[in-house]
């Protein structure tokens, strides 16, 4: 996922580390889904720190790895010179559905049609987490190439395909299976695509899918910051202008992070929510021209 990040900052002197997240890659996956809790994946990452000598670092993370970034350095204070969320914002209360329904655009999502909006998706895990995994597991390809596909412009300001996957019944419909379509190669490598497959078909979708499980834990773990949450660090978010999930461009869905980020810096990419593949040297030269401007270099 982060490839040409970290080889395009390693060949600058920085010293990089993309660690396999909990339930993900080589990292241990627990049965148990609260052990998904973004309490215990802060302590995973406060423990691999120490291990690597715990000096202050920049700590990056995109879709589910921004709660956890963002916590950590909420948390953590110390660790964290800087952070930067890609494609999902900050939530000092936590990243959790209660939370997110404030902030739904109900001019798009008309409570009445779309109670969840976009994040119904979130609400189908909870009620059908078992047809989920299963759904995701029945082709492991198809469903890592359906799911990483490049941000489209055309539906920017229409009802977005999460918003439909209870009345859809599921994200594949009937069918209970992805769409047989190939990966694209503008996002991945061809090798790097193969390496995200066989790394699935060890853990499957269950870990992964138990992080949207622990909402009440998160929360509660989220009150527990020192100093409301804040992050007093130097804070960059990355925007996808295509990302039908999390686009702060209209709405209000990133108030709760400038409100509680100070040194908030955000830049815009014409993209949907997989920076990181979809952008690849522009996410780069981002992050690169922040910390510059921000004496983190």
């Amino acid at each position: 996922m982060w490839r040409a990040q970290v080889e395009a900052f390693a060949a600058e002197g920085w010293r990089c580390v993309a660690p396999d997240m909990r339930g993900y890659g080589g990292s241990s996956a627990p049965a148990a889904p609260e052990a998904y809790a973004l309490k215990d994946i802060v302590a995973d990452m406060v423990e691999l720190h120490d291990h690597l000598g715990g000096r202050p670092a920049v700590w990056v993370g995109h879709d589910l790895g921004s709660p956890v970034a963002g916590a950590l350095a909420a948390h953590h204070p110390m660790r964290s010179r800087g952070v930067v969320l890609v494609s999902v914002p900050y939530f000092p209360d936590g990243f959790a559905l209660a939370n997110l329904l404030p902030l739904v655009d109900r001019k798009l999502y008309p409570a009445d049609q779309y109670p969840d909006g976009q994040w119904d998706y979130c609400r189908f895990y909870v009620s059908h987490f078992d047809q989920t995994v299963s759904d995701f597991n029945a082709n492991i390809p198809d469903t890592l190439a359906a799911i990483y596909r490049p941000g489209n412009p055309a539906p920017k300001g229409q009802v977005y395909r999460s918003a439909l996957v209870t009345r859809n019944g599921g994200w594949f419909g009937q069918a209970h299976r992805a769409p047989a379509v190939s990966p694209d190669s503008s996002l991945w490598p061809p090798a790097d695509f193969e390496a995200l497959v066989t790394a699935f078909r060890v853990t499957g979708f269950r870990p992964g899918n138990a992080w949207y499980l622990n909402d009440a834990a998160n929360i509660a773990y989220a009150h527990s910051a020192p100093d409301g949450g804040r992050l007093r660090q130097p804070v960059l978010f990355v925007n996808g202008d295509f990302d039908g999930l999390c686009d702060i461009s209209e709405g209000h869905i990133a108030d709760p992070m400038r409100q509680a980020c100070p040194k908030l810096s955000v830049a815009y990419q014409p993209a949907g929510h997989w920076l990181p593949l979809e952008r690849k040297v522009e996410l780069t030269e981002s992050i690169r021209s922040w910390a510059k401007a921000n004496q983190l270099s």
